[in-house]
């Protein structure tokens, strides 16, 4: 069974997709770009406080899923430049803890909204000592 929702810490969708969908014990992010969710229009700024702004989207959607930046198991990160990337990481960094989550960075000709950045997640509902475990081979 699928189950949509929101968080008014996260600008709406602009189109027809769920902002967060779960999914048995995944939680799906919809890419978020650096969008204010009061007003909806483009934040100003650097690189540091658009990728600050789309991750603080991504922890309310999680919040409202009842989850965290600990449970995130994989994110892809746009770019419209990979210059970019170095003060990207930087921030990104600051909102996750180790194990960090698997992660793509690619650089896109144009994202949506002619933004500089967006960031999609996927986050899981397992128990951390199921996640915890080492893999064996």
């Amino acid at each position: 069974m699928k189950s949509a929702f929101t968080s008014s810490k996260a600008p709406k969708a602009i189109g027809p997709y769920s902002s967060a969908l779960r999914a048995g014990q995944l939680l799906f992010i919809s890419g978020q770009v650096p969008a204010d969710p009061a007003t909806g229009h483009m934040i100003e700024g650097d690189i540091a406080a658009q990728t600050r702004r789309v991750l603080d989207s991504i922890g309310g959607l999680l919040e409202a899923g009842g989850l965290t930046f600990r449970h995130v198991v994989r994110t892809t990160v746009f770019l419209a430049d990979m210059s970019d990337f170095a003060a990207m990481n930087d921030t990104y960094r600051t909102y996750f803890t180790e194990p960090f989550p698997a992660r793509s960075t690619v650089q896109a000709a144009r994202l949506p909204r002619d933004a500089r950045i967006e960031i999609d997640a996927i986050a899981s509902y397992e128990p951390d000592e199921v996640m915890a475990r080492p893999l064996s081979s």
